[in-house]
């Protein structure tokens, strides 16, 4: 069984430092054993400042040069004029073509200026732009070679696939008149103090075999998300993809939002539907890497292989098959901070979750390389100090003009100070994602036996972060729900999955064991694992198949590439009860905010009772992991005294379990010692159960959830 209990912490808040030195070295101050490294922290502190420096004094600083959506591109002026620029040095001539000039080479020259930057106005005709809304166009270029070469804009905002007449996409001029534009009627809200995350995508959110489009998101998953408790979404495979089963991850057209959903207007209507509801809307940005595509991304886009990427070996992701960005160029930072403006300018979104951040961040990229801890590791001559910078960068551009926004890191080597702000000498994230914790669970579940578990090592590997940067604790991602891989009902229950689920059948100890152990774990992660907490859509009702995206392999099927939500609306199916868990786990933290209070006090770790007991923002988690051992009158000590009560119970019937706790019980203190705490309770704590309890001055609503919740005194 698994209890929570609530506290008055009051969460990590900002580091307090008399005098924070202003030299990258602030990080000092909370972690000494960075000492060593003094120097190589004042040396990116130093690179990130210079080319802060650099850019006020070339471009009239981060705010106006990260603007570059407006110069670049295409643009229209007040007049209706359109202005073009393109920057491509390695060729001698440009020239823009499409179905506004009959893909006449010759009709409309661009010229070179400064740079390299191509550039060419169309004056408006009869008030009206040159181009008509939704046209194709191209920019042909000649190389030195005299070879011809016709590519799609680099910023271009709006590309569509027609796969009857190529699989190359095709460039489209977005101008849609003012009538058919969408206007943004809700603010984008607040930070929020606890993000629980959800993580989804788009293409796959319905039970039928195709692509789910913007609009149908907005209208079926928002209010789903919301009810279900979740307060962020962090949304997948936004940036134009041309290999669908790439899961969004081969980027080709960097401004467009993927045309295989809607328009552009459709993701503004998306984004601004959830704000009104409340909700934060993160874009998962892919800055690590670029489709190798030619004809229609940036590969070789002006014939060279040097434009965007580092030429040679360098710029090529030998695992991923596809090119690396060279960060210490101008404008390739121009195009990537350009970027990040757009969405967030453009589309309204909230912050990102960057995609593949430990790639960056060393030359190997992560490749056959095991991170031991050891600090020498991200310090050292593997440390790509140009793609730590950019990131430096780029946060600190994020958090200073959009102050409520969120940035997540997709980081698994653990780098020192990449959630803490530039001015401490970190690289500025709010959070990183805590990658070993869903491995733990998996290696567990793979390996032993319930009695052999752990507790010990369990709590170790939930609790194991770094002072002061916050993290996103998750049990599983859209990573571990990818075929060839297994989601955690389908490790805990596997075939009988699609045979006893049905409540019209015998519960059956493997359905039984799996639906208990689904709760506890995403229970036990959510209270004890960081400072947010993330789920990917479907897993939050233990989705019964994995996701495979359509490709050769599998005969271009769409039978894995769907999220079957229906199986939550039906009443004889269990699955409705892990959503309802779902539901209530989230609900129990909006109310007491265990995920922005201090780090948990672990009280018991028990491995012959397999009991675990924390306190966490006044409530007290008690967990009972083995197999078929239930305890009465079990003593835990819990720090403050009071009459406690339920609050939240996995066990409940109402959640699949066997309502083995009565909600109605008070759990009353004596003021003497145990396990560290100042006062003891006894609990009733069945089998494979969780609670979350509660004593005043905290208010709950919420007994059917099973919390412990207690009355001070």
């Amino acid at each position: 069984m698994t209890a929570v209990v609530s506290s008055s912490a009051s969460g990590l808040g900002a580091v307090s430092a008399p005098a924070v030195p202003n030299d990258g070295t602030g990080v000092l101050k909370l972690d000494p054993w960075l000492s060593p490294f003094e120097g190589v922290l004042r040396r990116r502190y130093a690179k990130a400042q210079e080319w802060i420096k650099t850019i006020q004094d070339t471009e009239g600083g981060l705010e106006k040069f990260s603007r570059g959506a407006e110069t670049f591109g295409l643009n229209v002026n007040k007049n209706n004029d359109i202005v073009y620029r393109e920057w491509a040095p390695g060729v001698t001539e440009a020239f823009l073509i499409g179905d506004f000039n009959g893909w006449n080479r010759g009709a409309h020259p661009m010229k070179r200026g400064e740079f390299g930057v191509w550039e060419i106005v169309l004056p408006a005709k009869d008030g009206q732009p040159a181009i008509s809304h939704n046209s194709k166009i191209k920019i042909s270029m000649t190389t030195p070679n005299n070879e011809r070469i016709d590519r799609l804009p680099a910023w271009i905002t709006y590309v569509t696939q027609d796969l009857s007449v190529s699989p190359a996409y095709d460039a489209r001029f977005w101008n849609p008149p003012e009538s058919e534009r969408y206007t943004f009627k809700n603010s984008r809200p607040k930070k929020p103090l606890s993000a629980r995350v959800y993580e989804a995508h788009v293409g796959i959110s319905s039970p039928e075999l195709r692509v789910t489009t913007f609009k149908e998101f907005t209208r079926t998953m928002l209010p789903r998300i919301k009810d279900l408790g979740y307060n962020v979404i962090q949304l997948m495979a936004i940036m134009e993809h041309a290999y669908y089963a790439s899961f969004g991850y081969q980027v080709n057209n960097f401004f467009a939002a993927s045309s295989r959903y809607g328009t552009p207007e459709d993701l503004k209507e998306l984004i601004d539907t959830a704000h009104g509801l409340g909700l934060v809307v993160l874009l998962d940005v892919v800055h690590s890497h670029a489709s190798k595509n030619v004809l229609d991304g940036l590969n070789e886009f002006d014939g060279t292989d040097h434009l965007y990427f580092h030429g040679g070996g360098r710029g090529r992701h030998d695992l991923w098959d596809s090119r690396l960005f060279n960060y210490g160029h101008h404008e390739v930072m121009r195009f990537l901070l350009s970027n990040l403006r757009f969405w967030m300018d453009e589309y309204q979104f909230d912050g990102f979750r960057f995609d593949g951040v430990t790639s960056m961040l060393y030359t190997h990229h992560g490749i056959g390389t095991g991170f031991s801890g050891g600090y020498h590791e991200y310090f050292g001559s593997e440390v790509d100090e140009e793609a730590v910078v950019y990131l430096m960068i780029a946060n600190e551009m994020l958090h200073d003009l959009y102050p409520e926004t969120i940035t997540i890191a997709e980081d698994v080597s653990g780098m020192p100070a990449l959630c803490l702000p530039l001015s401490l000498g970190g690289v500025g994230f709010d959070y990183r994602l805590a990658m070993a914790i869903p491995d733990m669970w998996i290696k567990i579940l793979k390996e032993k036996k319930d009695e052999d578990w752990d507790m010990a090592n369990i709590c170790w590997t939930l609790t194991n972060r770094r002072h002061g940067e916050k993290t996103i604790a998750y049990c599983e991602s859209h990573d571990q729900a990818l075929v060839g891989d297994k989601t955690l009902l389908m490790h805990l229950c596997d075939a009988e999955l699609y045979t006893n689920m049905s409540v019209l059948s015998p519960l059956t100890p493997v359905i039984s064991r799996g639906i208990a152990l689904h709760k506890m774990i995403r229970l036990l992660t959510h209270g004890l694992g960081g400072e947010g907490y993330l789920n990917f859509e479907g897993n939050e009702f233990g989705h019964p198949e994995w996701l495979d995206f359509p490709r050769e392999g599998n005969q271009n099927s769409f039978w894995y590439a769907r999220r079957q939500l229906n199986l939550t609306e039906d009443n004889l199916l269990r699955y409705k009860d892990l959503n309802e868990f779902d539901r209530r786990m989230n609900a129990a933290e909006d109310h007491y905010g265990w995920l922005h209070a201090a780090q948990a006090h672990i009280s018991l770790k028990n491995e012959n009772d397999k009991t675990i007991v924390f306190e966490r923002a006044g409530v007290v988690f008690i967990f009972n992991f083995h197999p078929s051992k239930s305890f009465a009158d079990y003593r835990i000590g819990v720090e403050v005294a009071g009459t406690y009560k339920v609050v939240l119970d996995t066990d409940a019937k109402e959640v699949g379990g066997f309502a083995r706790v009565d909600p109605d019980v008070r759990f009353f203190t004596t003021p003497m010692a145990w396990n560290g705490r100042k006062n003891w309770t006894h609990v009733y704590i069945p089998s494979r159960t969780a609670l979350v309890s509660l004593c005043p001055p905290f208010t709950c609503s919420l007994l059917s959830v099973g919390l412990l919740e207690s009355n001070e005194t």
